[in-house]
C-alpha cells in the first residue's frame, strides 16, 4: 500500500518560515507529479505549490515568492520550504503524488499554524 508521510507542520510566528517534507513508500515518485495542497477550516482544499516530474513547478499566487517545493527523487521526497509565513497560511497541508497512469495518493496531512 502506498504511503505519504508529511512531517515539519508546527507552529510558527508570523513572518516566520517552516519546511515541509513528504516521503513517500512503496511507490517511486520518480515519473509523477508531486504536489502540496491546503485545507483551511471552512474552505476547500486548494493547490499550494505542484512540481511535475521533469521540474516544472506552479504556484498559487498567494505563495509566490515565499513557497518553494522541491524534489530529491533519490530519497523518493518532496519539500515545501515556507517563508515569510502569514496568518492566513494556516491550514493542514496535504502532500499529493499523480502518477503517470492516472493514480494518485494523498498524505495524512500536517498541520501548519501561524501566529499573529
Amino acid at each position: 500500500q502506498v504511503q505519504l508521510v508529511e512531517s515539519g507542520g508546527g507552529l510558527v510566528q508570523a513572518g516566520g518560515s517552516l519546511g515541509l517534507s513528504c516521503a513517500a513508500s512503496r511507490i517511486m515518485i520518480t515519473l509523477s507529479a508531486m504536489g502540496w495542497y491546503r485545507q483551511a477550516p471552512g474552505k476547500q482544499r486548494e493547490l499550494v505549490a505542484r512540481m511535475t516530474a521533469i521540474g516544472s513547478t506552479n504556484y498559487a499566487d498567494s505563495v509566490k515568492g515565499r513557497f518553494a517545493i522541491s524534489r530529491d527523487n533519490a530519497k523518493n521526497t518532496v519539500y515545501l520550504q515556507m517563508n515569510s509565513l502569514k496568518p492566513e497560511d494556516t491550514a493542514v497541508y496535504y502532500c499529493h503524488v499523480l502518477r503517470t497512469s492516472g493514480s494518485e495518493y494523498w498524505g495524512q496531512g500536517t498541520q501548519v499554524t501561524v501566529s499573529s
